[in-house]
């Protein structure tokens, strides 16, 4: 047999079994990594997906939570891992766009990673402790001004910390940056008036609002949220343009079979066509993809096009993390 007939042959077996593999996925539990804590909008996320797409596909989806470094700790556990759809990831703008301009790397987050599904996204949420004076934005930027103020982020280049650092630049207030291990305790701590405010997402801060545990400022975003139309948009509140939308995605390892890629995606597909879910979605100021925006395909093209937009903002702000 020639060379050419050993590879060919070589690679319909690998093919043949690749497909069989796919045709019987899933065999156990898939296991979703949440590259930050426990409580955080990501996590959240993750939480009201899985129990949906493991009735769809028959297995638990069981929750991994991996902190560090802005996220790219848990991305790069899905990196490494073997390609048969039992490990992905659940990141967003920060940890598949923001951190390939704020880290050293050392994966590539397009070509060591496949698209899997768009998941739904939200505006973030300027947001302090409920007792601090300030009656609008204005008031507020005047107060940060006045005050050592403390801001906290969800880590080291995470949506927050990139947020806080335009804000910086666009003030020229300087604030004392307090980096946890993911939203969800930093908001703890926002609301035990351990810090002073946070730019955050509306999923994890707008039921804080309604609480009275915190206030908002303004939306990160040209429109208002319809769940809470109270909030004004930073162009209204006077920071024109700062507009940051955190959108959310699954990803797996890059070989990952196209046929386990469609049953992963079109589970993901059929939880967010759910009412139920799109209704607690959209209450929490997130907005799911249209149909034919929810697939790996358009995933990968918004990611690219916000790596275009966004990588040259962010070194050109100079906000690149020093290692």
């Amino acid at each position: 047999m020639s060379k050419f007939a050993l590879v060919a042959a070589a690679i319909a077996a690998v093919s043949a079994t690749s497909l069989a593999h796919a045709s019987e996925y899933p065999a156990r539990p898939i296991t979703i990594i949440v590259p930050f804590a426990a409580g955080g909008p990501t996590d959240t996320l993750a939480r009201k997906l899985s129990e949906h797409m493991g009735r769809t596909l028959g297995q638990p989806l069981i929750i991994e939570n991996i902190v560090g470094a802005g996220g790219s700790i848990g991305v790069r556990r899905v990196v490494q891992a073997p390609p048969d759809g039992y490990t992905i990831v659940l990141g967003n703008w920060s940890t598949h766009v923001v951190n390939g301009a704020m880290y050293k790397l050392d994966y590539d987050l397009v070509a060591d990673l496949k698209p899997i599904a768009l998941l739904p996204s939200a505006p973030q949420l300027i947001v302090t402790r409920s007792d601090l004076p300030a009656k609008n934005l204005s008031e507020l930027v005047s107060w940060l001004k006045q005050h050592n103020a403390t801001i906290g982020t969800a880590g080291v280049g995470s949506a927050g910390h990139a947020s806080t650092m335009l804000f910086e630049k666009a003030t020229g207030i300087h604030l004392s940056i307090v980096h946890y291990r993911g939203a969800g305790p930093a908001m703890l701590d926002l609301v035990g008036k351990h810090i002073d405010l946070m730019f955050d997402q509306s999923a994890n801060s707008l039921p804080h609002v309604r609480e009275g545990t915190i206030k908002a400022f303004a939306v990160t975003s040209p429109t208002r949220l319809p769940s809470s139309p109270d909030i004004p948009t930073v162009d209204e509140a006077g920071l024109a343009k700062l507009y940051v939308a955190v959108w959310h995605g699954f990803w797996g390892p890059r070989e990952t079979p196209d046929a386990v890629v469609e049953r992963l995606s079109s589970a993901a597909r059929a939880a967010l066509s759910d009412p139920a879910l799109r209704d607690q979605f959209a209450a929490l100021g997130q907005t799911v993809p249209a149909p034919e925006q929810m697939s790996g395909s358009a995933l990968a093209a918004l990611q690219r096009t916000d790596i275009e937009k966004w990588w040259p903002i962010i070194r050109a702000a100079n906000l690149a993390v020093r290692q």
